[in-house]
């Protein structure tokens, strides 16, 4: 590539999406020579402020993003729900696209993604798909099961549990995958690095606890709690969601460990994903390096963990408004722990405003940190913080 007078052209990325994962790719961006150009709606999203340019615009309205993207070199994402006849498109001019078009278009509609699992062999819990919730009655073979719409779920929305036919009046309605409940020990992630020419690099397994009030990631911990042939069968395995695939880039893989030992496939994320915050603080080459070496086509990095590790999400509490952290006293004089904030600018019950991730030697040092964070360490409204801090 070159610019003016024959000078090198510093390359540039197209990142659709300004949330929290873009704001800690660009944070790792930041350190190389690359400009990194963000697509978003928000004017005040995570990251408008760290991106070499940002443009307001919708990234699911295919018109926009090939303005937006058409003197990029390289195209990604961070958030699924974008134009992949956009991306089609890019790709078609040469532009390094990833997640691929194809692999998006299948991941971003749950059902595609289990039909997928289905045909390649890889273990998944039983399901059956459904235009709307009528038809759910014709499959109560399958109960005790969740119900996910196909399309535009995240951050546990778009997801609910059906116990019995009871729960049918209740469901939300359209195309959704009815799932049998599994039998589940532990929840695992394994984060996967596949490059343009098939290399791998995969991540320890890391061992998930979730929050039953919002259905997301309450804290994680890595490397899971698990023997090791199991970890072993948890990268393997995740390795093949990968392969299957057949297209560079980051693929986190979430899984049931069932009662019964089997590991089966929940879901796969074709990005960085909250399963890796972690990595920032306890590996060489974090999910997010990872990512900046596939779209300029770099050496893959070292996943290895350099210690133990948990990640603690920080969720809005307490209602809506300018957000305010209580606790941070009580967590950072504690060694080895890191906070990290979002940039968001107003807090809402239930919403990732932050994390902290704990770094150290031993496990009884990371329960301690982590309990410790759990306790003291919450986001809430600025106007609740001000009242508790003059009782």
């Amino acid at each position: 590539m070159s610019g003016v007078s024959g000078m090198p052209k510093k390359p540039v990325i197209a990142l659709l999406g300004g949330g929290q994962l873009g704001r800690m790719f660009l944070e790792n961006a930041l350190r190389y020579d690359v400009g990194v150009h963000l697509l978003d709606p928000d004017p005040d999203c995570s990251c408008a402020h760290l991106a070499s340019r940002f443009v307001q615009g919708s990234f699911d309205d295919r018109d926009t993003v090939l303005r937006f993207a058409k003197d990029a070199d390289v195209v990604g994402i961070e958030i699924e729900h974008v134009s992949v006849e956009a991306l089609a498109e890019l790709k078609a001019q040469g532009k390094t696209v990833i997640p691929d078009p194809d692999v998006l278009r299948t991941i971003k509609d749950k059902g595609l993604q289990k039909q997928f699992y289905r045909e390649h062999g890889i273990p998944t819990a039983d399901f059956a798909l459904i235009t709307d919730k009528s038809e759910i009655a014709a499959h109560a073979s399958l109960l005790p099961a969740y119900l996910k719409s196909r399309t535009g779920g995240y951050d546990g929305k778009g997801v609910m549990a059906l116990n019995d036919l009871s729960d049918a009046d209740a469901a939300f309605d359209g195309p959704c995958v009815i799932e049998r409940k599994a039998d589940i020990a532990l929840e695992l992630a394994v984060l996967v690095v596949r490059s343009a020419i098939g290399t791998t690099v995969v991540y320890d397994p890391v061992e998930m606890v979730f929050d039953p009030r919002f259905n997301l990631v309450d804290h994680l911990r890595a490397p899971a709690r698990i023997p090791p042939n199991t970890a072993r069968d948890a990268q393997i395995l995740a390795r093949r969601v990968a392969d299957a695939f057949n297209a560079p880039g980051l693929y986190a893989v979430e899984m049931f460990l069932t009662k019964q030992g089997e590991l089966w496939v929940n879901e796969t994320a074709p990005r960085a994903h909250n399963s890796g915050h972690h990595t920032i603080e306890a590996c060489a080459s974090s999910q997010f390096d990872q990512l900046l070496r596939l779209y300029m086509g770099w050496p893959l990095g070292d996943a290895s963990l350099h210690s133990k590790a948990a990640m603690i999400n920080l969720v809005g509490e307490g209602g809506t408004g300018p957000m305010a952290v209580k606790g941070l006293d009580d967590v950072l004089h504690v060694p080895g722990t890191f906070l990290h904030l979002y940039g968001k600018r107003e807090t809402r019950t239930g919403r990732k405003m932050g994390h902290v991730t704990v770094v150290a030697a031993t496990d009884a040092e990371l329960d301690q940190a982590t309990a410790v964070t759990k306790v003291h360490c919450k986001v809430v409204p600025a106007l609740e913080r001000a009242a508790t801090d003059n009782q």
